[in-house]
């Protein structure tokens, strides 16, 4: 024993705690390796993956003394890539005159007579015309519904108002009707289309990237509620900000 009273830790104490210290931050170091680099190789993993099927399915239809691989020692990734934007960009150029508008119209008088083909080809043509149009809209909001049963609840994407033959078909015409998108996890693109009150729908406030981002990560990535709160009271500020600058004419 020391002359203060208090007797030293033993060797073997003072090295377990060191080897613990030490096992500590090898954890949390690989911890936050992992954190950086799982997103990174991920990104980097799918954009290789994207550019090499596109090259996959372009290259075939490239003759042979227009490839970049009969010149050079090796082959050049993402040269099908940008054959396919050069290739798309021309056929909208060719198709924004007189005689692609043409082209295109006896194309789609053939498929018409498709009875398969033609279905088919309405369904994708509708759909990636509602992507890609700037005129199309998008979801309304993110909200909560009792789904697949009572005590469930399902996050789901608020498309619209019920219109057509559907509202006209639902007997309690009293009620204002939303269509919503139910998603399912961890693909978003897949889900359930569902016809409801819009009384039963609880409407989130954050965002349809965040509400996507929760569905994909499975919950694991879920906004924080003050940070939307913040954005929302940032935007409302920035909306009156604009009133009081440019205020409505008077009738």
């Amino acid at each position: 024993m020391s002359s203060t009273g208090i007797e030293p830790p033993a060797a073997g104490q003072s090295h377990t705690s060191r080897r613990a210290s030490f096992m500590h931050r090898l954890r949390n170091s690989f911890l936050t390796g992992l954190v950086v680099g799982a997103p990174l190789f991920l990104t980097v993993y799918i954009t290789w993956s994207f550019v090499q099927w596109i090259d996959g399915l372009v290259e075939p239809f490239i003759p042979f003394p227009y490839r970049l691989d009969r010149y050079l020692p090796f082959e050049v990734p993402g040269f099908g890539l940008v054959v396919a934007l050069i290739f798309i960009a021309l056929l909208g150029f060719l198709t924004a005159n007189l005689v692609g508008r043409r082209l295109v119209a006896v194309g789609e008088g053939l498929l018409d007579r498709m009875p398969l083909i033609r279905n088919l080809y309405r369904g994708l043509k509708q759909i990636v015309e509602t992507v890609i149009s700037k005129k199309a809209r998008t979801f309304e909001a993110v909200g909560l519904i009792e789904f697949p049963r009572l005590g469930m609840w399902s996050l789901v994407f608020v498309v619209s108002a019920t219109k057509g033959e559907v509202r006209e078909k639902i007997k309690d015409q009293e009620d204002d009707m939303v269509s919503v998108f139910v998603p399912t996890t961890p693909t978003p693109l897949s889900g359930y289309l569902v016809f409801m009150k819009r009384r039963d729908v609880i409407m989130l406030d954050m965002s349809i990237e965040a509400g996507a981002k929760m569905i994909i990560s499975a919950g694991l990535v879920t906004p924080e509620y003050g940070a939307i709160a913040a954005d929302l009271v940032a935007a409302d500020r920035r909306r009156r900000k604009i009133a009081s600058v440019n205020p409505p004419s008077a009738a």
